[in-house]
C-alpha cells in the first residue's frame, strides 16, 4: 500500500483544477518559475503535516487561511483534494480512496472536512468539520463493516510514511552539520538532520547500502574516502556528527570542510539509496548547488529509486531531465492564470529526438513550458 495512483485537487493556490492526473513510479515535474510546480509539491507536505497533527501550525507558517485558495476567497471559497491510492495486500486488493475539503474560519483559520472509500464502495466520513485532521486516529482501524472501515488506516499509513525531502539549508549552522543523539537513526529527517546517526545505522546493519552510498559519494567527490562518524558522550548522550576522512592523509575531516553541494549530495545520495525507502519520496529541486557531473548521478539514482518506491521531483535544470525518458516527465505550464499539468508522450516527440536530447527540446522550447507572460 502507498503509491499514489490518481491525484485530483480544486483551488489550491495556482490550481484551479487537476482532474484525475495519474502519478506513476518515477514522476520529474518541469516547467518555469511560477509554473505550479512547487504548489503541487506543497500538497505533499500538507498531507505529511495533516497525518502528524500539525495542520493549523502548518497553515500558519505558509502565509495563513487565506494565503491558499486559488486567486483568494471571494473566488474559491473551498480547496478539495483527492487521492486515488494503489493497495495490495492481505486486507485489501484494489484502490483506496481519500479525500479533503478545506475552507477558510472567521479566525482565518482553515477547517477541515474528511472522507475514505474503498474501491467502489460509499464514502465514509471522518466526523463533523475539524481544525485537525483525523487522519492519525485511523492507524488502528483494521475492520470490516460492509463498506471497509480499514481503509481509513491503510490511508493513514500510506501518507505518514511519505517523505518531502529539502536538503536546501547548508549554511555552517545546517542541522545536518551538528551533531545529533545516535538513536536518531529510524529513518532519514526531511532535512538531513540526522544524517549522521541515520548512517551509522546503516553501516552497522545495511553494509551494502552504505557501500552503495559511499562509492556514489567518491564519484562525486574524488578524494573522499569514508565516514568517520565518531560517537561523542555529551553528558547523558551519545552524539553523532559527519566526520570523514579523506584520501591520502590521517587528519581528522569535519562537516564544515565539506562545500554546500557535497553535503547536499551526501544527503541525496542517502535518502535516494536507503534500503528502506518511504512510501512516497518528494523532493524539490535537487540539483540546486550539484556539479554537471554529480547531476548525471543524480538522476541514475532517481531512477534506481523508482524501481522500489515512487519518486516525485521538481526541477529546472536541462541536464537533469536528460537523464529520463519522456514519459517520466511532467510539464507544468501557466495558462488563462492558473496552472495545469501534461504527462509528456514520446510519440510526439520522435522526430525532435533523432536529433536533439530530451534536456535540449526543453531549453529550445520544443516542449513547451517556458515563461508566460500575462
Amino acid at each position: 500500500m502507498g503509491a499514489i495512483k490518481r491525484i485530483s485537487v480544486e483551488g489550491f493556490k495556482s490550481i484551479r483544477e487537476l482532474k484525475d492526473f495519474e502519478l506513476n513510479n518515477l514522476n520529474v515535474i518541469v516547467g518555469a518559475n511560477g509554473a505550479g510546480k512547487s504548489n503541487f509539491i506543497q500538497i505533499f507536505k500538507m498531507l505529511l503535516a495533516m497525518s502528524q497533527g500539525a495542520f493549523q501550525n502548518y497553515i500558519k507558517m505558509n502565509g495563513g487561511a487565506d494565503a491558499f485558495p486559488f486567486h483568494g476567497l471571494k473566488e474559491t471559497p473551498a480547496i478539495s483534494v483527492e487521492f486515488e491510492f494503489s493497495s495490495n495486500s492481505a486486507y485489501s486488493d484494489g484502490s483506496n480512496f481519500y479525500r479533503f475539503t478545506m475552507s477558510s474560519t472567521v479566525s482565518e483559520e482553515m477547517l477541515l472536512t474528511e472522507e475514505r472509500k474503498y474501491k467502489d464502495f460509499n464514502w465514509k466520513t471522518y466526523g463533523s468539520p475539524s481544525l485537525e485532521s483525523r487522519l492519525a486516529e485511523q492507524k488502528n482501524e483494521s475492520s470490516w463493516d460492509g463498506n471497509w472501515n480499514g481503509v481509513g488506516y491503510f490511508v493513514y499509513d500510506a501518507i505518514s510514511q511519505w517523505m518531502v525531502y529539502h536538503f536546501h539549508d547548508t549554511g555552517e549552522n545546517a542541522p545536518m552539520r551538528r551533531s545529533e543523539i545516535v538513536e536518531d537513526c529510524k529513518k532519514l529527517r526531511e532535512d538531513g538532520s540526522n544524517i549522521a546517526p541515520f548512517l551509522l545505522y546503516l553501516r552497522e546493519n545495511e553494509t551494502k547500502c552504505y557501500e552503495k552510498i559511499r562509492n556514489a559519494i567518491q564519484l562525486v567527490i574524488p578524494f573522499f574516502d569514508d565516514f568517520s562518524l565518531d560517537v561523542i558522550q555529551m553528558g547523558e548522550a551519545r552524539k553523532v556528527k559527519l566526520t570523514w576522512k579523506q584520501k591520502g592523509t590521517d587528519y581528522p575531516m569535519q562537516p564544515y570542510h565539506f562545500s554546500d553541494g557535497s553535503i547536499r549530495f551526501i544527503c541525496l545520495a542517502t535518502a535516494l539509496l536507503q534500503p528502506n525507502p518511504p512510501t512516497t519520496i518528494v523532493i524539490d529541486e535537487p540539483e540546486l548547488g550539484l556539479h554537471p557531473e554529480a547531476i548525471q548521478i543524480l538522476g541514475e539514482m532517481i531512477s534506481s529509486a523508482a524501481k522500489k518506491t515512487q519518486v516525485i521531483v521538481a526541477t529546472q535544470s536541462p541536464l537533469l531531465i536528460d537523464q529520463f525518458a519522456l514519459k517520466d516527465i511532467i510539464v507544468a505550464r501557466r495558462q488563462d492564470g492558473a496552472s495545469t499539468f501534461e504527462r509528456l508522450k514520446e510519440e510526439d516527440y520522435t522526430t525532435w529526438l533523432d536529433d536533439y536530447s530530451v534536456g535540449e527540446l526543453w531549453t529550445k522550447n520544443v516542449i513547451e513550458g517556458g515563461t508566460v507572460h500575462e
